[in-house]
């Protein structure tokens, strides 16, 4: 290997600042911009730099990310010498675009004089790429939900009304064939208490698909009518708490909040061997909460092998649909706690009273 001379490293070096897409800063030891690249005087305004502020490059910068906050002013890689600030990531104002995403690399290069080099690589195309993934991947597993949901369904019409209609044919292929009218009616009563189960059964379907309750009346009303239809054709008791100052909210959240309690109460009906299960639902300033709490056997969170339809993934990612955080906390023997908040005013907006 040929080694290059000091004079050519020091030619490609320069013709690496001022070709580099990447946007490059030197600040003297009080933090002010002393010069750019060419990739850094397009995306900032050199006007802005003369201000005489010490911190010039406070112009521009909208935060770093820390691990307590995705944009923060605190412990400022400009102030802390101590910390590590090698690989971070910051928001900067442009002159184009708006507030973009960095990836940052900062660090001192000449301790004698206190330079330091302000690295910067636009994170917003790698940010969109896995934005795009997410949305494929949400895509994917709705498919899955759907195709899910379509089988319970068809299980639910083949083992329940299917059968219960067969049933009825068959009961009044016999009428024809009868000439006794004692014989008759029993049949004729029997018709009619199968039709009449078959009603229920299809009525059911109906109010779990989706509740009339909870398109015309609100969340409160869809839960209290979901509980009574549990209570009777469960036993299961559920002590419902409503602290609501509104009357409706937006038809996503309602609809994600219901249909995340009705995943919660049939787990645990199913699996925690519980008779009853306590529901708040309480709204504060800015969020509408949901809890869910059972005493029953719990489990370990660790693991998913749990549950059917929306599963805790699926709960997750329709909170996430709605701006929400969906927290679960269930030890053994301890009973599970679903907890749901949302912005009330994040999607259609608060419909007021």
């Amino acid at each position: 290997m040929n080694n290059l001379s000091k004079t050519a490293i020091i030619e490609l070096l320069t013709k690496m600042y001022e070709k580099s897409p990447e946007i490059i800063f030197f600040l003297n030891a009080n933090g002010k911009v002393i010069d750019m690249n060419p990739a850094a005087k397009v995306v900032v305004d050199e006007k802005e730099l003369e201000k005489g502020f010490p911190q010039s490059i406070c112009e521009f910068c909208m935060g770093y990310t820390s691990n307590m906050e995705s944009r923060t002013c605190t412990n400022c890689y400009l102030r802390d010498d101590e910390g590590d600030f090698s690989s971070f990531q910051i928001y900067l104002k442009t002159k184009k675009d708006g507030t973009l995403p960095f990836a940052a690399s900062y660090q001192v290069i000449d301790e004698d004089s206190g330079i330091r080099i302000l690295m910067l690589r636009n994170l917003t195309k790698p940010f969109q790429t896995q934005k795009e993934l997410y949305k494929n991947n949400m895509t994917k597993h709705v498919i899955r939900a759907q195709e899910d949901e379509r089988k319970r369904i068809s299980r639910e019409l083949h083992d329940g009304v299917i059968q219960e209609l067969l049933n009825s044919l068959v009961e009044l292929r016999i009428l024809k064939y009868l000439d006794n009218d004692k014989e008759k009616d029993e049949k004729i009563k029997q018709t009619e208490m199968s039709l009449t189960r078959l009603l229920d059964d299809v009525r059911n379907l109906s109010v779990e698909l989706r509740p009339s309750s909870l398109d015309d009346l609100g969340l409160e009303a869809a839960f209290r009518s979901h509980f009574k239809w549990l209570e009777k054709n469960y036993g299961l008791i559920v002590h419902f708490t409503p602290e609501l100052q509104s009357k409706r909210y937006g038809n996503e959240v309602e609809t994600v909040f219901y249909r995340i309690c009705q995943e919660a109460i049939f787990n645990a009906l199913k699996y925690a061997q519980v008779d009853e299960v306590f529901v708040r639902l309480h709204e504060d300033s800015q969020s509408l909460h949901l809890q869910v709490e059972d005493h029953g056997i719990g489990f370990d969170v660790t693991s998913e092998a749990r549950g059917t339809g929306l599963g805790l993934y699926g709960m997750r990612e329709r909170a996430e649909f709605i701006h929400g955080q969906l927290t679960i906390h269930s030890e053994i023997d301890q009973g599970t706690t679903i907890h749901i908040h949302a912005p009330i005013d994040a999607q259609a907006g608060r419909i007021e009273e």
